[in-house]
């Protein structure tokens, strides 16, 4: 009996051992991702970290939670391609922007501004993704001059007393306590990666549903999010700062929304309420996909997007 004790508890301890070098091993080269990548430049709003690339039309493309300018980027690679010349800010509290107390996603839009003001850019089209929508909505709303465009996949835009908005509001409470922490977000994703997707607003259809280029895209968005540390101020604000609601009525942009009737984080109701309060706006509705909408359809929403763009640049 002692002997088979003893076996386990060295079992035990390789089996922690080993973990403990993968994690490791996966934060540093985490790290090293995201390090020497972005330029960051002082404003009246904090740091503002952004990256840069491709060619053609500007379009300022905004992340989702859990996100920062990494996740930016794989947002303007599947969405929109390098026919432009997106520009991927970090929110407010994500990897090396500021979060100061006190901000709202009103303050956010006026930090894009910003931003376009230092790179001499009078006018972009917009694309945002899940929680980047509120800003996204609220910069068409406060700087109409400066939106070609407006392209929102899978946002959130108003609040909601319904009984599904509860339980979607019980996920993000659960996500930002995840958020906090490397080695919980680390051991619940690759542990308990169908669970934490179905956090994510995926239902088990559609994660059984993916196939390996699909799985591979959801891989890095996932992936992407460590080092969470650095995103926890954002996740948090995200969660607490108040949605732009019956405001986006104000927007002249023309308006492309791509959603999914079975998203169970950002619901349905988001896209209904943007697209019966913008004047215009055209809602493109999909029956699965859940949030990983992006990943589920790819070429649709990267073809209708890129054509929304490009019909709209010179407005």
């Amino acid at each position: 009996m002692l002997r088979i004790l003893r076996w386990i508890a060295i079992g035990l301890i390789l089996a922690v051992l080993l973990a403990s070098a993968a994690y490791f091993w996966d934060m540093n080269q985490s790290y090293e991702r995201i390090s020497g990548k972005s330029t960051v430049i002082p404003s009246p709003y904090g740091d503002i970290e952004f990256t840069e690339g491709g060619s053609g039309p500007d379009v300022l493309v905004i992340h989702g939670s859990g996100g920062g300018y990494d996740q930016g980027e794989l947002l303007a690679s599947a969405a929109v391609g390098n026919q432009f010349h997106w520009i991927t800010p970090s929110r407010f509290g994500y990897l090396r922007s500021t979060f100061q107390e006190g901000a709202t996603f009103d303050d956010q839009a006026s930090a894009y501004a910003y931003l376009l003001d230092q790179k001499g850019i009078k006018k972009v089209a917009v694309v945002a993704l899940s929680h980047g929508g509120p800003s996204a909505l609220l910069f068409a709303v406060h700087y109409p001059e400066r939106v070609s465009s407006l392209t929102l996949i899978s946002c959130g835009v108003a609040s909601s007393n319904a009984t599904d908005q509860m339980d979607a509001n019980q996920k993000g409470d659960m996500l930002t306590t995840i958020y906090r922490y490397d080695p919980l977000y680390w051991a619940i994703t690759k542990l308990f990666r169908s669970q934490f997707l179905e956090l994510l607003g995926a239902n088990d259809a559609v994660i059984a549903g993916l196939n390996p280029y699909q799985r591979e895209l959801v891989d890095r968005i996932v992936d992407y999010m460590n080092p969470v540390s650095l995103r926890s101020d954002g996740v948090s604000f995200d969660n607490k700062a108040k949605m732009p609601g019956e405001r986006i009525a104000a927007i002249k942009a023309p308006t492309l929304i791509f959603h999914a009737t079975d998203d169970t984080l950002q619901l349905y109701h988001n896209a209904q309420f943007a697209a019966s309060n913008i004047p215009g706006a055209k809602l493109v509705s999909f029956q699965k996909g859940g949030h990983l909408l992006l990943a589920v359809e790819e070429p649709t929403i990267q073809s209708q997007a890129q054509k929304h763009i490009l019909d709209h640049i010179d407005q």
